[in-house]
């Protein structure tokens, strides 16, 4: 009986506790490359991947790209967007400077009536973020040329986007940024593997199972379902 209370607290102490939140790991391929990624959503598990406090609303997607056979892959980050199934909502990754730099961009959003069959638009995201030159492309959430548009007829309102930028020069360097820089997955050509990080804004509640990376570059088009 004691021995058999004793495996009981052992295998306890090992197993994770049940409100620990799983990291879902999911792949696709052709005949060009691999593509592995983790979906982070948790605030804590995310500033412990970036090894900093990150602002809210950002998700990490941890990346593995593997080019097959001799195939040379032209990789840019821009290739990749990350959806909600949970209410259509599209983001391009941002850059680190658009997260931690010095120049802030201030998001203002107006909904009002919907135009023309009720495509509904995506809410938008986090509001903060740098300018061009200062290493990444702002992104207003709902033009479509950045995939910002919602999918299906969902109903009739839209939200519309504008961006301020505001100079925050004086500021001090943020601490943030170059860490941010150190775990993003570069741009580069290569044959070999490639690891690292990309930072999604997405908007409220976001569940893993809700979520698919689409890759869309010149390797082809894949999708990474987290389900």
């Amino acid at each position: 009986m004691r021995s058999s209370l004793l495996l009981f607290i052992l295998c306890a102490t090992l197993v994770p506790g049940a409100d620990k939140k799983k990291l879902v790991t999911n792949e696709a391929g052709n005949e060009n490359i691999d593509i592995v990624a983790k979906a982070i959503i948790d605030p804590a598990e995310v500033d412990a991947a970036i090894g900093g406090e990150m602002p809210k609303g950002v998700i990490a997607v941890q990346l593995k790209v593997v080019p097959k056979a001799d195939y040379k892959l032209s990789l840019n980050r821009d290739d990749f967007i990350l959806l909600s199934h949970k209410d259509g909502q599209r983001s391009g990754p941002y850059a680190p400077s658009q997260i931690a730099g010095s120049a802030v961009m201030v998001i203002k959003s107006r909904t009002g009536p919907g135009e023309g069959g009720g495509l509904a638009r995506q809410r938008t995201g986090p509001g903060w973020g740098g300018i061009p030159g200062t290493g990444g492309r702002p992104r207003q959430m709902d033009d479509p040329s950045n995939g910002g548009t919602g999918i299906g007829n969902v109903n009739t309102t839209e939200t519309k986007t504008t961006a301020e930028v505001k100079d925050n020069e004086g500021a001090p360097p943020n601490p943030l940024l170059k860490l941010l820089e150190a775990k993003m997955m570069p741009d580069k050509e290569t044959n070999d593997p490639v690891t690292g990080l990309l930072y999604f804004p997405l908007d409220g509640k976001v569940k893993v199972k809700d979520l698919e990376l689409i890759y869309q570059g010149p390797a082809g088009r894949l999708y990474v379902d987290f389900r």
